[in-house]
C-alpha cells in the first residue's frame, strides 16, 4: 500500500497537510540524517552540536551570514515581545541541550556567531527529537512548514560549509 494513502486513513491530520508540507518533512528527514551521519558521526546530541561547531571556529570556516535568515525565523518564533513564546516551551529542551544558551541566542543576548550557530542546530536537533519521537503529531504536524524549510537551508548550509574544507577548497 502506498504510505500516503496509509497515513491518510490512519494519522489524524496527515491528509490536511500540503504537498510542501509533506515534502519539507520528507526533506528534512532525509537530511538531518545526512546531518547526523556526516557531521555528528551517528551520535546526534547538543554536545556533538557545540563540538563541531568549536571545530569550525577552529578551522576558521564559521560563517554565520548563510544562517542568518534561519536564525531569525526560529528567534522571531521563540522570542516576542520581550519574553519567549509558548512555542520555546514546546521544543522540551533537556538539561544537556543547553538551555540557558538558545534562549539567551533567541532573546538576542547572545551575539557570538559561534554560540548563534550552535543553538539553532540545537533547535533543529529538537526539531527532530520532537518529530522522530512522537511530539509532533500531539497536534497532527499542523504549521510546521517555515520550521521544515528553515531547518533544511540550515542543514544544507552546515553540510556545505563542512563540505569545503573537506575538499580543501
Amino acid at each position: 500500500m502506498n504510505p500516503d494513502v496509509w497515513l491518510s486513513r490512519n494519522a489524524i491530520g496527515f491528509d490536511c497537510l500540503s504537498n510542501d508540507e509533506k515534502s519539507a518533512i520528507l526533506h528534512f528527514t532525509l537530511l538531518w540524517g545526512l546531518f547526523e551521519h556526516k557531521l555528528l558521526e551517528c551520535k546526534g546530541s547538543s554536545r556533538k552540536i557545540c563540538e563541531l561547531v568549536k571545530t569550525w571556529e577552529t578551522r576558521g570556516i564559521l560563517n554565520f551570514g548563510k544562517f542568518t535568515e534561519s536564525l531569525n525565523h526560529f528567534k522571531s518564533r521563540y522570542y516576542c515581545h520581550g519574553e519567549l513564546t509558548g512555542y520555546f516551551k514546546g521544543l522540551n529542551l533537556r538539561s544537556n541541550d543547553e538551555p540557558a544558551l538558545v534562549e539567551n541566542v533567541v532573546s538576542g543576548k547572545n551575539t557570538c556567531e559561534a554560540d548563534k550557530i550552535s543553538a539553532l542546530l540545537i533547535i533543529i536537533y529538537r526539531l527532530r527529537n520532537n518529530l522522530f519521537h512522537g511530539e509532533k503529531w500531539g497536534y497532527e504536524i499542523q504549521g510546521q512548514l517555515d520550521n521544515f524549510i528553515h531547518a533544511n537551508q540550515a542543514l544544507m548550509t552546515a553540510l556545505e560549509m563542512n563540505n569545503s574544507t573537506s575538499r580543501g577548497d
